[in-house]
């Protein structure tokens, strides 16, 4: 993918094996997708705001992919950045993550996390839940407005 073509997906992933299956996954979800990934919440950050590297980036992703456990900015601090602000709050942000703790979950939705789903263990499971999220945030949600 080049970096001036508009893309689809954002995945914000450190973990390059979790990287490599969720990559892999969403191929086989939608092979048409374009999806652009970032391994730490800087990365995820300069990518949203056009800066840095991704200064010329033409448009904002459909949907992010945000793994909470990011080095030098955690996500959640990602999720609270995008939803306060006006240029990127309207992008919708699913949480997707290893954790199950309840008081990740309940901060996530508290900063304005648009889902929250739980990575599988299983790589067929996942192929199946990314699925569910690509054709629900792509194909059946009405996003807003510009």
């Amino acid at each position: 993918m080049s970096e001036n073509e508009a893309i689809d997906v954002l995945l914000v992933e450190d973990n390059p094996d979790d990287a490599e299956f969720t990559l892999r996954a969403l191929r086989k979800a939608n092979v048409a997708l374009r999806v652009a990934h970032v391994e730490d919440g800087v990365a995820a950050l300069e990518f949203m705001f056009a800066t840095g590297r991704w200064s010329d980036r033409p448009a904002l992703p459909r949907i992010v992919l945000l793994d909470l456990k990011l080095p030098r900015v955690d996500g959640r601090e990602v999720l609270r950045r995008l939803k306060t602000d006006m240029r990127t709050r309207i992008v919708p942000v699913v949480v997707l993550t290893s954790s199950r703790e309840p008081s990740d979950v309940q901060q996530c939705y508290d900063l304005g996390a648009n889902s929250y789903v739980v990575k599988p263990v299983e790589y067929a499971d996942l192929i199946a839940k990314l699925t569910d999220i690509v054709r629900y945030w792509l194909q059946l949600n009405e996003p807003a407005p510009g």
